[in-house]
């Protein structure tokens, strides 16, 4: 019935699952086999189903609702989404001709998926695939004496919510209370401080690598250099800096203990991610189920209508794991 192989056919990891005939309903095929796949996403770290009848959104929904309902709210948001249903939102909204850097999915905070599900119901005439990297081999390659600075001294991220520029907090924190705002801030370790006003400073800390609680693998675990002024590119980083001075960036990231990560240190990390990268080409109704600390992901430019829908799975907070067992 399931033809399944390499996604990549170089490379072990990421399987392809397809039916041998017909469009098959694939809310009826995968719920009905879930402890098999879901024992196949830990093994291979992403799973992506082709061929099968998912024609809507709603198909989408009904998919990720069977597999689990331990939803996760986005909130505390990095990127611009809008939501679509209960279960569902669009992917990040950024304009198609920039990319968004191979990432795990709120990695910058202590609280996130351990599970994402991606829907393509429209893919780009041009680009706009959702590359991955195993997220084994990018810790390998930024080798362990990296990685144990970023465990002891974690991650910073600070920033400043100018008018006009990034995300405003009230998207950030789907809010428009300043008494809800601090509220969750101070529920969830985040410290405010309102400059001349109206402009909102917060500075997080999180980790820099995380063991995952199904492989017992240690990860590097973090959005330093998404957050870092210089992922903008040399010229956007030298107009911010210029504008906002070093102190009120919209975003910035450094070590825990408040030191600076080192150009050569996020180049490491970088050529990291960049040398682990895999890219297929989306087809319409293709699902892509990912471990969220097994493989990161991204998002190419692209030309021409896209629609690539998102669902977070399984909220996983360590601390309070940890407690639990």
């Amino acid at each position: 019935m399931l033809d399944i192989t390499p996604l990549f056919p170089e490379h072990t990891g990421p399987i392809l699952a397809r039916p041998t005939q017909g469009r098959l309903s694939l809310l009826d095929i995968v719920v009905a086999q879930r402890d098999d796949f879901r024992s196949r996403l830990t093994e291979h770290g992403a799973i992506l189903f082709r061929g099968f009848r998912v024609d809507e959104v709603s198909d989408f929904h009904a998919l990720v609702d069977g597999l689990t309902s331990d939803h996760m709210r986005y909130i505390y948001r990095s990127t611009p989404r809008s939501v679509v249903t209960d279960r569902v939102s669009t992917a990040t909204s950024y304009p198609a001709q920039l990319e968004i850097p191979l990432h795990n999915e709120n990695s910058y905070s202590d609280n996130w998926p351990l599970t994402v599900a991606f829907c393509c119901t429209k893919p780009a005439v041009e680009g706009g695939e959702t590359p991955v990297a195993c997220m084994r081999e990018v810790t390998r390659d930024i080798g362990s004496a990296l990685l144990n600075k970023f465990q002891e001294l974690g991650v910073e991220y600070i920033r400043h919510y100018h008018q006009g520029v990034d995300l405003p907090w009230q998207d950030v924190f789907q809010t428009t209370d300043k008494g809800e705002l601090q509220n969750y801030c101070d529920s969830n370790g985040i410290s405010t401080e309102w400059l001349d006003g109206d402009l909102l400073r917060t500075v997080s800390r999180a980790q820099g690598a995380a063991e995952h609680p199904g492989t017992g693998d240690r990860v590097f675990f973090n959005q330093a250099h998404l957050f870092h002024v210089s992922s903008l590119g040399q010229g956007h980083a030298e107009a911010l800096t210029e504008l906002f001075g070093l102190d009120r960036l919209p975003r910035h990231a450094r070590f825990g203990d408040g030191s600076e990560i080192s150009a050569e240190e996020l180049a490491r990390i970088n050529d990291a991610f960049r040398k682990n990268t895999l890219a297929f080409p989306w087809q319409t109704g293709d699902v892509l189920w990912v471990d969220n600390m097994q493989y990161a992901h991204g998002r190419r430019p692209f030309k021409g209508e896209r629609a690539v829908f998102a669902s977070l799975m399984e909220p996983y907070h360590p601390k309070l794991a940890e407690a639990a067992a």
